[in-house]
């Protein structure tokens, strides 16, 4: 899972005229974020930053992270893509390539989202410890992945167990930060063939 394979991935992809995940932001997350007024906002290992692009598209100023600098290149040009299209679509988005297990905003923010990001549980409660250390208090962080259960009863993703998610370890990492949980469970997302298992965590800074 280094940088040096997502370089590959994602510069495959684009050569093909593709992408390797969809262009509209994730169902899950626009569902659950989307009527949240705008502030600032994280994509955390935002990929191609199809998340980053939407949030920005509805007024947030957003910075997306990854580790893959080929991946956030195609998110640029879609930003510019989007600003020189007939809407005019403004994309406050500021790119920045660095790890999510070491990466903490420089200035707190309202929201962060992390789509898909899939580590061993070591890893992964550094990425969510990160995410808690960068929201300002009341902020949000919104956090979908593949779930372990996937392989047994779900169709697609990762097969490597060490890498799904658990919402048991899920609630372990956020019980590490300062973190309220406000949900922390398995979900099911429609895909062909089938259904997907899904692990989300949502969960706020608390006020005070």
């Amino acid at each position: 899972m280094s940088n040096a394979m997502w370089d590959e991935r994602y510069t495959e992809a684009a050569a093909a005229g593709s992408t390797v995940w969809s262009r509209g932001p994730n169902a899950w997350i626009e569902s659950t974020v989307g009527a949240l007024p705008p502030g600032r906002a994280v994509d955390l290992a935002a990929g191609e930053g199809r998340n980053a692009l939407w949030l920005a598209s509805l007024g947030w100023p957003v910075t997306a992270v990854d580790f893959s600098a080929a991946g956030l290149a195609i998110g640029k040009a879609r930003a510019a893509e989007l600003r020189a299209g007939t809407d005019g679509v403004d994309t406050d988005i500021d790119w920045v390539v660095a790890d999510a297990t070491t990466w903490v905003a420089p200035e707190p923010v309202d929201l962060v989202v992390i789509a898909y990001l899939q580590l061993p549980a070591e890893q992964l409660a550094r990425a969510v410890a990160n995410a808690a250390a960068s929201l300002r208090p009341g902020g949000t962080l919104a956090m979908i992945g593949h779930d372990r259960d996937n392989l047994s009863r779900g169709i697609g993703g990762p097969q490597n167990p060490l890498i799904l998610h658990d919402v048991a370890e899920l609630r372990a990492a956020a019980a590490s930060t300062d973190l309220e949980v406000i949900e922390c469970r398995q979900v099911e997302r429609p895909v062909d063939g089938g259904v997907a298992i899904d692990a989300i965590l949502l969960a706020r800074r608390p006020t005070d």
